[in-house]
């Protein structure tokens, strides 16, 4: 009962509403949060950034795989490891924690010290995170970069309904949706949308499609995450519960300069005007848990 209270506080919180039965994307993920579905022992697995890559080879192909370069279990194997000058370090237990490694630059050990401290499912409440060990996995640079766009695919019944493009991520975090064709969409859910410039559709899409489809097929909804350099597309994580089910569902437009006729952040085929935070939760939870 601990958790489900902490989980419906959390959700007031953050949408000043209780939850409901309705088809509404955060409300959807509360009763996933809430259920057992979290501890599926398929979603624990892939919580796990380590092991997701196993479920990945399996299901998909171990060429759409991030390469391990090594699993360090202790704090003293990771002081005691020579990093390589360029390299990913994260925690496999934990959301949202990474060091990018450049030019040999130092490797922060107090950072990941506290990685070995720390459970995930302690700050979200998601059981999905409740027993996993805590490790350390290093990559290299996913394309021999530190400043990538990732592609966020969510899926309902094995299929892509929605998604989210993530830019400047360590810089300037800001978002951009489209549907599955790449028509844009006039929402965002976790950061301000992206303005002033076009992402233009990754050449590969129809191979990221079809990844996320072989990904999400024994789950009910699931997002899978995705890096693509156009050519090549890799899978960085599968997220069972994007944003714990306190996500805002953002308007794109308002009556300011941003929703003039015209306007370059003004796409076509998108109204201008007032797009009420109720209204874009709606349209999104209609994209996604649409059957189609």
């Amino acid at each position: 009962m601990g958790d489900h209270l902490i989980a419906f506080v959390a959700f007031v919180r953050a949408h000043r509403r209780f939850p409901s039965r309705k088809l509404l994307f955060n409300d959807v993920l509360y009763r996933i949060k809430t259920s057992k579905e979290l501890i599926n022992p398929v979603r624990v697995f892939v919580s796990d950034k380590e092991f997701v890559k196993l479920f990945v080879k399996a299901v998909a192909g171990d060429q759409y795989n991030v390469p391990t370069i090594k699993i360090l279990h202790t704090i003293e194997e990771v002081k005691n490891y020579p990093f390589p000058s360029d390299c990913c370090i994260k925690p496999t237990h934990l959301s949202g924690e990474v060091i990018l490694r450049r030019n040999n630059n130092p490797v922060d050990f107090e950072k990941i010290n506290s990685w070995f401290n720390r459970s995930y499912y302690h700050t979200s409440r998601e059981v999905n995170y409740k027993s996993l060990k805590p490790k350390v996995i290093v990559e290299p640079l996913i394309f021999g970069s530190d400043n990538l766009s990732d592609y966020k695919i969510f899926c309902y019944k094995g299929k892509p309904k929605l998604i989210q493009v993530d830019i400047d991520r360590y810089i300037d975090h800001t978002e951009k949706f489209y549907d599955p064709d790449w028509n844009e969409l006039p929402f965002a859910i976790h950061f301000p949308r992206a303005t002033g410039r076009q992402i233009e559709k990754p050449k590969n899409l129809n191979t990221m499609l079809a990844v996320a489809t072989s990904l999400s097929g024994q789950f009910d909804f699931v997002r899978i995450d995705l890096y693509s350099n156009g050519e090549e597309c890799l899978v960085g994580e599968i997220t069972n519960c994007p944003g714990g089910a306190t996500g805002f569902v953002e308007n794109l437009y308002s009556n300011s300069k941003q929703g003039k006729s015209g306007d370059e952040t003004n796409p076509p085929g998108l109204a201008s005007g007032f797009v009420s935070q109720e209204s874009a939760e709606l349209m999104a939870s209609n994209i996604i848990f649409r059957e189609d």
